[in-house]
């Protein structure tokens, strides 16, 4: 099968969607399947994985550039790689894509209707206005979780019978090999971690409030460990830190490579992954896969992604938080047995399941698209 994907998710550092994508080409092709990615410039990582793709790569970078490539080189291209079926791994669809190309669209989240406070202004418009008429215009729809199909039913019912749900794998991080991200970061005891792009969604005031609230002598044996890039929008999160007196007893990574984050992921106490809304949520598989219990929010995905190797919290109730990560970190009974559920939980999610149901899915589009 000829499949063409839009894969500007891949152009800047690889995590959440731009994982979902890579994980998810690297299986296609894997499997026999002829790959071709359309990307609007050169990107940032490098993609040996992918090294049996075919990559189109223009030249237009920028917000305004991107949109313009979306509708004009993107859909010729398709057009002239005689592409079996187009796929748009995030939220979009070309306008114009040829009439006799099979389309499908990947929901990850409804963020924008949901939580939009938490959005950029751009994210917002992009998915607001151009996730629409790509659920629409498609002729199957894949959401990644059953409370995104859910969330996408509610709001649009008219395409329910086009939604097939096809959960996200779990990424092998490897061991860390040398990696010194502990050394490097002053982590030396025992953490509760964090990890996310620092961003309003992942609710990283009411988890630094909920840690503050935390009896000094467990703060002291259990640090607070927020691992991620840099986002928008959430003001400065070390003077919050000063003004709760919690300064030294918290560390703030930035961004880490997946060695630096297998290690971290090992040596954690705890997930906190108290999000005010998840698509999914890479971060509770990934801990599970290690033996690590999470703290995550009894919203959206989450319940349904952590299984029973959690415990859940209501995100907007800073001492039900506390609560859940005090418990975590002193009553061992309780960690061990979550710990024990955690890695039979993660084995639920497996990339090469979901490229074998991902491929069904693109022959149905083809069959409807013929029909």
């Amino acid at each position: 099968m000829k499949i063409g994907i839009d894969a500007r998710n891949l152009v800047h550092n690889v995590t959440g969607i731009g994982r979902y994508v890579l994980e998810m080409c690297h299986q296609l092709a894997e499997t026999g399947n002829e790959i071709f990615l359309y990307l609007p410039e050169k990107p940032m990582s490098e993609l040996s994985r992918l090294s049996g793709a075919t990559f189109r790569i223009s030249s237009h970078a920028g917000n305004v550039r991107r949109m313009i490539w979306a509708q004009t080189m993107l859909p010729q291209q398709a057009v002239r790689d005689k592409i079996d079926v187009f796929w748009g791994p995030a939220h979009r669809l070309p306008f114009n894509l040829d009439p006799h190309i099979p389309r499908v669209v990947t929901i990850h989240d409804l963020v924008w209707h949901h939580a939009a406070s938490t959005m950029r202004l751009r994210g917002w418009f992009g998915d607001r206005f151009l996730m629409q008429p790509a659920l629409f215009s498609s002729d199957e729809i894949v959401t990644v979780s059953r409370s995104t199909a859910d969330a996408v039913r509610t709001l649009y019912p008219s395409v329910s019978k086009k939604l097939r749900v096809v959960y996200p794998g779990l990424t092998s991080l490897g061991d860390g090999g040398t990696s010194s991200v502990l050394a490097d970061n002053g982590i030396d005891r025992d953490y509760a971690l964090f990890v996310g792009t620092l961003e309003p969604r992942k609710n990283l005031r009411n988890l630094l409030e909920a840690y503050a609230l935390l009896p000094e002598p467990v703060r002291k044996n259990l640090l607070l460990v927020i691992a991620g890039g840099q986002g928008w929008r959430l003001g400065d999160l070390r003077g919050q830190m000063v003004r709760l007196k919690i300064e030294s007893d918290v560390r703030l990574t930035g961004y880490v490579t997946d060695s630096d984050l297998a290690v971290l992921y090992r040596r954690a106490k705890m997930l906190t992954m108290p999000s005010l809304y998840e698509g999914f949520g890479f971060p509770i598989i990934e801990a599970n896969a290690v033996g690590v219990p999470a703290l995550t929010s009894n919203v959206s995905s989450m319940p349904e992604v952590a299984g029973e190797a959690a415990l859940l919290v209501d995100p907007t109730n800073i001492q039900d938080i506390s609560n859940a990560m005090g418990r975590l970190a002193l009553d061992n009974t309780l960690r061990s047995r979550l710990a024990e559920k955690a890695p039979v939980n993660a084995l639920r999610f497996s990339w090469k399941k979901s490229a074998s149901e991902l491929v069904a899915v693109f022959e149905s589009a083809m069959a409807v698209r013929k029909g």
